[in-house]
């Protein structure tokens, strides 16, 4: 189903029009399609039994590199500054200077009003930009700000943008207005990457997640990523679990690839390896390359250092 402004109702009738009504059902036939498994306990077990089978032959200093190299390298504090940022971008650069062996991270990651410094500071051609937009993290503002922003990141020089899913019209079932905002939003940055977080740790059930994934990639996203890491918890391996099908089921539908993200409280290598699992085991190797595969994270990049050189330098 491509999202379509002509099946929207603009004649003016009143909400209980049959023509409205269609236009609703069209989001609901599109989740009873969806043949992925919302049984919270048996996707718990199902995780389990891969990582039973697979992590530890995933343990090994390629990995090591290769998840080093899908790491959105992020800053969002409240006290972030021009100079801080700037600071924070030199490290990168640092890095590919100090190891031209080594590949890098895949993009660093800061507020929208940061894209300029991130522009100005970054020397390293393969390492993208990317911004969190559109009133990240609650996502409540006016859609015209939300667009207003992102327009603005892009032009001063983000690659890719990240904004957080309305869970206020996914909590009310709202599924047209929701789904118009990430569609307005993929508009508004064309051919750049636009990552659309579910805030799965609000979502809870394997059954918001898998509706929240399904029409966020109706709508346009090219990735699907779990959290923000503000507020609610992180990603779960259960939760990504559930992402990781729906975007399997979605490009057998559809063939359309959609980039997965894991983000919020992904420190460790071995929390980052059992990602690199599921993802390899339920989507295949075809998504192993940081075009669709992203982890969001701070500290993660020198665990992962420190596990592929045995060294205890921290570059980033």
């Amino acid at each position: 189903m491509e999202h379509n402004h002509h099946d929207h109702c603009d004649c003016g009738c009143d909400h209980n029009h049959d023509h409205d009504n269609a236009s609703l059902n069209r989001y609901q036939i599109v989740i009873d399609q969806c043949q992925v498994s919302t049984d919270d306990a048996a996707i718990a077990a199902d995780v389990q039994r891969i990582l039973a089978a697979h992590e530890q032959e995933n343990h090994s200093p390629e990995v090591y590199q290769f998840l080093l190299n899908c790491v959105d390298l992020t800053t969002l504090a409240t006290d972030d500054s021009e100079r801080s940022v700037a600071q924070f971008v030199q490290r990168v650069n640092d890095y590919a200077e100090a190891y031209p062996q080594l590949k890098n991270v895949a993009a660093i990651c800061v507020y929208s009003n940061f894209a300029a410094v991130v522009r100005a500071q970054l020397e390293v051609s393969d390492v993208n930009i990317a911004v969190c937009s559109a009133c990240f993290p609650s996502s409540q503002a006016h859609i015209e700000t939300k667009i207003a922003e992102t327009a603005l990141a892009i032009q001063d020089g983000a690659d890719e943008v990240d904004v957080v899913l309305n869970v206020g019209y996914f909590r009310d079932e709202a599924w047209e207005e929701m789904c118009d905002e990430i569609y307005e939003l993929k508009q508004t940055i064309g051919e750049h990457h636009l990552k659309v977080i579910l805030e799965t740790g609000l979502l809870k059930t394997a059954e918001n997640i898998r509706r929240a994934s399904i029409l966020a990639m109706h709508s346009g996203a090219d990735f699907i990523k779990t959290s923000t890491g503000k507020v609610y918890s992180g990603a779960t391996l259960e939760a990504a679990y559930v992402m990781c099908q729906c975007i399997k089921e979605f490009y057998q539908k559809t063939g359309i690839r959609v980039g997965f993200k894991a983000s919020g409280g992904i420190r460790t290598t071995e929390d980052a390896v059992k990602y690199y699992t599921l993802v390899k085991e339920i989507l295949g190797e075809e998504w192993l390359n940081n075009d669709l595969f992203r982890i969001g994270a701070s500290s993660l990049a020198n665990a992962l250092f420190a596990s592929m050189t045995g060294s205890d330098q921290k570059p980033f």
